[in-house]
């Protein structure tokens, strides 16, 4: 490695705040080296239209940053972690993860709390697992498909196109935009996908010199929580038309994995938890994994990946 690294981003302002903040960690540690940061345009910044669950393929914010560290126009690419797919591609690996911000979803609305919502109220959200765990607790409300960055979102609350939207607590909280939450949704009710509320880093596999670079930004606590959500994720099969969620929480040693997977029309939702060891991760995704096939399951993924 020479001693200029360059950090690749979306381009959003939620992406480039939290690349700017990697960067800034790295940086302080290691005054010797210049660092760029570079914005890269994905297909799903690019498709601000179609519905995440019905865009082609997998890793829709993801691959051409995958595609610059293959091809060496980057050595760093910095990804909200819950639009990292399982599989990644070979000659890649997932070099660190941040410590977990607040995984909930939030509601952002003109005034009222999910519970206080007229019946009928249009709540925005651009994910399918939102869509069914707000179906399942008001039904009366109405889900509006939604894309689109942040602030773009929640323009459309205080434009009165919409009541109110969901979306990750950690989006605002490090955009500095705490205030605009309305409330915090029970993960009882709203389950958050594997990886939300973090960050992955991924760098090329072998590259040890970046690995060491970037081995401070590892919260080891939240990597084994990670593990497991994704370890359920990829056992089941399901990618991002699935609406499946998955936290994991480790207290004193011990890994509780809870898990949701829905069918599409949000009819039939699924819930479940397993405890082990979090010295072993993956065994514990699994475990919930097979639990939940066991339950039926399958039927429901296999519905929701058919295009």
């Amino acid at each position: 490695m020479t001693n200029r690294v360059v950090i690749g981003s979306r381009g959003s302002q939620l992406a480039r705040t939290q690349s700017e903040l990697v960067l800034s960690i790295l940086k302080e540690a290691n005054p010797q080296l210049n660092f760029n940061l570079v914005g890269i345009v994905t297909s799903g910044d690019r498709n601000h239209r179609t519905p995440l669950d019905r865009m082609p393929g997998v890793g829709v914010f993801v691959k051409e940053l995958e595609a610059a560290l293959l091809d060496g126009r980057i050595d760093v690419a910095v990804h909200s972690l819950k639009d990292m797919p399982t599989d990644i591609p070979r000659g890649l690996c997932l070099g660190a993860v941040m410590e977990r911000a607040d995984p909930r979803d939030v509601l952002v609305s003109s005034g009222p709390g999910l519970a206080e919502l007229s019946p009928g109220s249009r709540i925005g959200t651009g994910s399918l697992r939102r869509a069914v765990q707000l179906k399942a607790y008001r039904p009366d409300l109405k889900a509006r498909s939604l894309r689109g960055n942040v602030d773009t979102r929640l323009r459309k609350v205080s434009s009165g196109e919409l009541d109110a939207v969901i979306v990750a607590a950690a989006a605002l909280i490090r955009l500095g935009w705490q205030d605009r939450i309305t409330e915090y949704l029970p993960l009882e009710h709203f389950l958050p996908p594997a990886g939300q509320g973090t960050l992955g880093i991924e760098i090329r596999s072998g590259d040890e010199q970046v690995a060491r670079l970037i081995s401070i930004l590892n919260h080891w606590s939240t990597y084994q929580s990670v593990a497991a959500e994704r370890a359920f994720l990829r056992f089941l099969g399901g990618g991002c038309r699935a609406p499946i969620a998955a936290l994991g929480i480790i207290e004193s040693n011990v890994l509780k994995l809870i898990g949701m997977v829905a069918d599409a029309s949000g009819n039939n939702i699924l819930h479940a938890s397993v405890e082990g060891s979090a010295t072993d991760p993956e065994r514990v995704g699994e475990q919930l994994a097979q639990h939940m096939l066991a339950l039926g399951a399958s039927k429901f993924i296999a519905k929701a990946v058919t295009p």
